[in-house]
């Protein structure tokens, strides 16, 4: 492992640099070979280089973002049948053979994860511009197949960034200008997107105060900062260790994370709420709620079921939101906040590629505040 309040060891890098060389026949790559234990996943260094098609492109990958979905996906959590916590299904080994994917349709093996992507284009395929050799992106995680929500995931339904290159579409490789390290910019695609998505879909304006649940998490960490770049007051929850760092991130107020929101705040006290963490305090999340507010959702590490009382969502006139498939303004949003300074990563660590089993079981440890990011290119 590798501390890095800054992003570790890679260079930071604002131009095109030179040419990256020609990919070779096989190459590294983790290889997720069933749902279960760290054992599922086969480190391997005989990989074909993927080959990009029409409309391709082929990453480099110097950089990938460890989350909390890559766990989920491995233990098999998205099942329906499944109704613990994260870490229960974890401690246990796993929850089956036959779960389901973020899609919703069968998950199929074998499968190299990750969303998280950064790195350089070194080949393109067919009616993609030469010029784009050479170009530092980052990768946009929704490959849209046509519109509304017909997606695919990186990672998920296609092969994804735990490896030393990747094949995407040409459109979601968005070339990046930047000061900030490829490490730190690997923490941005799936987490920040996912918590401006949130914050889309809830519309929060300048002045509302917005409630984030598990604030020192990849996307609550996004989430605080997103948030208050849109003016917003924002009230943590967190562990208790955590709160000077969550308070750094710009949360205005940080309670602790076992904290029942509505009696330390107030009934209908809160504009909009961020959650990340679901399980049994959600109702309690509703509750702080103004008459009207707006309640979205992209995880539950704490339990996907919870007890909802109707009176409140429809006697409230609340809205609850599920949130996955980026809106489209969401990435390239994203992107121009990351060009003109607006947002800087808080990464917790690094780990090398191969090193991913420790680098979960660090994320599952949950002492971090912020990101966890594999470094595979030098």
């Amino acid at each position: 492992m590798v501390s890095a309040a800054h992003g570790g060891p890679q260079s930071r890098v604002t131009q095109k640099g030179p040419l990256p060389a020609p990919p070779p026949a096989v190459m590294r790559a983790v290889v997720l070979t069933g749902h279960g234990g760290f054992d599922k996943l086969d480190l391997r260094n005989d990989v074909p280089v993927p080959q990009p098609g029409r409309g391709e492109v082929l990453i480099r990958v110097t950089a990938a973002g460890v989350n909390n979905t890559d766990i989920n996906t491995r233990v098999g959590w998205y099942a329906k049948d499944v109704a613990a916590a994260t870490d229960a299904i974890v401690a246990q080994g796993g929850a089956g053979d036959d779960p389901e994917s973020w899609s919703g349709t069968r998950f199929a093996f074998p499968r190299i994860q990750g969303a998280d992507v950064c790195g350089r284009i070194c080949a393109v395929g067919p009616d993609v511009p030469s010029d784009r050799i050479g170009d530092r992106v980052l990768v946009d995680p929704i490959l849209r197949r046509g519109s509304g929500y017909d997606v695919q995931y990186l990672g998920s339904e296609v092969d994804g960034g735990f490896a030393d290159y990747v094949c995407v579409p040409a459109g979601n490789a968005v070339t990046i200008h930047s000061d900030l390290s490829d490490v730190e910019l690997a923490s941005l695609p799936c987490a920040y997107s996912a918590a401006e998505n949130i914050l889309t879909r809830l519309g929060l304006q300048k002045g509302e105060r917005v409630l984030v649940t598990g604030a020192s998490g990849g996307v609550g960490s996004a989430a605080v900062q997103l948030a208050k770049r849109r003016g917003a007051e924002v009230i943590a929850l967190a562990a208790d260790s955590k709160a000077e760092a969550v308070r750094r991130l710009g949360a205005d107020h940080v309670l602790s994370r076992d904290t029942v929101a509505s009696h330390a705040l107030g009934p209908e006290t809160i504009d909009a709420c961020v959650d990340v963490v679901g399980g049994p305090s959600v109702p309690d999340l509703l509750d702080s709620l103004k008459r009207g507010g707006r309640y979205g959702v992209s995880g539950a590490i704490a339990g996907p079921r919870f007890e909802l009382d109707l009176r409140t969502l429809y006697l409230k006139d609340l809205r609850m939101i599920g949130c996955t498939v980026l809106e489209p303004e969401v990435f390239p949003n994203l992107i121009a906040y990351v060009e003109a300074g607006e947002v800087r990563p808080a990464i917790a660590a690094t780990y090398p590629l191969f090193e991913i089993a420790a680098a979960q079981a660090a994320f599952l440890d949950k002492r971090h505040v912020g990101k966890i990011v594999l470094t595979i290119a030098d």
